[in-house]
């Protein structure tokens, strides 16, 4: 198992933050900002750093809204979601790191982009997602 952490993060109207993956995997899907816990590393250190390397945005960490397991290549992640707040609302998001696009999506917008197996449904259960 490879701990891993998720930001589910809503901007001032309401729309959720996605970056679009560069690599593996999940190569050209849109998902929520995260990534792989760092030895040592917290749950919410790791969230607050895996969203300014794929965004160059600074979040606070609030609940964890959930967890999911996804098999990967000779490894499983555990992934634990947490609803995050902007530090600057007012910030532009860049992609960065693992990320080769960001975008604040609405619920049309979730309908239409190519996102990860699961994300809007398991987001929606969790009753994160934007109205």
């Amino acid at each position: 198992m490879q701990a891993c952490v998720g930001a589910v993060v809503l901007d001032a109207k309401g729309r959720l933050l996605l970056v679009r993956r560069r690599n593996a995997p999940g190569r050209g899907l849109w998902s929520v900002p995260g990534g792989r816990v760092e030895p040592g590393e917290t749950l919410s250190a790791a969230v607050v750093r895996e969203v300014r390397e794929e965004t160059g945005l600074e979040v606070r960490v609030g609940a964890q809204v959930g967890r999911v397991t996804i098999p990967g290549n000779g490894v499983v992640y555990e992934v634990a979601d947490f609803v995050c707040t902007l530090a600057d609302p007012s910030a532009v998001p860049l992609s960065g790191d693992d990320a080769d696009a960001v975008t604040f999506a609405d619920a049309a917008d979730l309908d239409r982009l190519p996102c990860t197996p699961g994300l809007v449904a398991t987001l929606r259960g969790w009753g994160a997602l934007p109205s």
